[in-house]
């Protein structure tokens, strides 16, 4: 059996990780500023992480959603304490896709209500509802093709309160920061708006967090910027560090009941492990502040290197736009920095995700290396 195509692939096979480093079968060294799509929130093979899987492991692995499992409401506390959010309700699932997909549902069945605003941009997953609601229409299959998603200029309020006024939206979704979009960053203004309009007119704000939450911002949620507090967040990504778990916030005002959602596979022992040690290191080790820190190091000496366009970002979620198509650059950055980077549906945009603990060091043998590039190409 062959397995099926879709993935371009780096001619890259790592066999070993640490923090910010990743070894191949050959010994060669790699700086990971990527970390699997801003999957790793506290670096690789974090021992506190290794130690808390570990025992669980020993213990028990997994059993399905129909016994207790006292682990799912240790990480709710802890997720509530240090993500502002304590009388809110979670839902655990394994994925951001599955995420969204349960916030559209949640927020369909508290409004009775059938259309969702999305915007230009967007990247909200790859199944049903959500590819839907993604900006990217060579995803979209015939089945997933609907006639429920309203799609809207990015930051524009007025359209969002034109749209709403028709009472027909169950739900406005939005990233807290544009990832795949080319980090693309929500104003203030236009979040607050949304949050008005959405109460005003009956309508859910359902903020997707799962690649700018979880501290990558310089805080919890990147929402948070602007003061605001949506119905639903969800989370995934930097969650579980690399193990699969995700999750949805939701408000109080949401009432659940018994059968309206359900998972074989989410909140089990293990995504439970993982998670709460990834709160546990973040909280230890100050991880929101160091990525705030190191983020606007990041950007101050980006924005300083000639034939750099522009920086968008915040914290360690960072966008970094040239004059030109940026994948010969970041192949460069590989093959002879031997350092990961991202990419973007702006091609001309560089995403730099790197783990929460991420040092200057680390930073400054990226901008060294990026800085040579760009100039041999100016």
């Amino acid at each position: 059996m062959n397995l099926f195509d879709v993935y371009p692939l780096f001619d890259i096979t790592p066999v070993k990780a640490l923090g910010s480093t990743l070894w191949d079968e050959n010994g060669t060294e790699y700086l990971d500023l990527y970390g699997g799509h801003a999957v790793i929130s506290i670096g690789h093979s974090h021992p506190h992480y290794v130690q808390r899987l570990t025992d669980q492991l020993n213990n028990i692995g997994f059993y399905s959603n129909s016994v207790k499992i006292p682990q799912q409401q240790e990480l709710a506390d802890k997720l509530g304490k240090l993500s502002g959010y304590e009388d809110y309700q979670l839902f655990l699932i394994n994925s951001g896709a599955e995420a969204n997909e349960n916030a559209l549902k949640l927020a369909s069945f508290h409004t009775g209500r059938k259309k969702v605003i999305s915007f230009s941009k967007s990247f909200h997953g790859r199944t049903s509802a959500v590819v839907a609601a993604t900006d990217d229409r060579s995803i979209v299959a015939p089945v997933n093709e609907t006639e429920n998603i309203i799609f809207l200029p990015f930051n524009d309020a007025a359209a969002v309160e034109e749209t709403l006024a028709t009472n027909e939206v169950a739900a406005i979704i939005v990233e807290g920061i544009q990832g795949v979009g080319g980090v693309n960053i929500p104003t203030t203004q236009f979040l607050q708006d949304l949050e008005k309009s959405a109460r005003k007119h009956g309508a859910l704000l359902i903020l997707d967090e799962i690649q700018s939450g979880y501290g990558r911002s310089g805080k919890f949620f990147a929402h948070q910027h602007a003061g605001i507090k949506p119905d639903l967040i969800t989370i995934a990504k930097g969650m579980g560090n690399g193990f699969p778990v995700a999750g949805v916030l939701i408000s109080p005002e949401i009432p659940a009941k018994h059968g309206m959602l359900g998972t074989t596979f989410g909140g089990n022992y293990l995504a439970c492990a993982a998670a709460l040690a990834v709160l546990e290191v973040m909280e230890q080790e100050n991880l929101v502040e160091n990525a705030s820190n190191m983020g606007s190091y990041l950007m101050e000496k980006a924005k300083a290197i000639p034939g750099v366009r522009e920086v968008r970002g915040q914290g360690l979620m960072v966008g970094i736009e040239l004059e030109n198509p940026c994948a010969p650059l970041r192949k460069a950055l590989l093959d002879e920095y031997r350092i990961f980077t991202g990419s973007a549906s702006n091609k001309n945009t560089i995403r730099v995700l790197p783990a929460l603990n991420v040092t200057k060091a680390e930073i400054d043998r990226f901008l060294e290396a990026f800085s040579a590039l760009v100039s041999q190409n100016a």
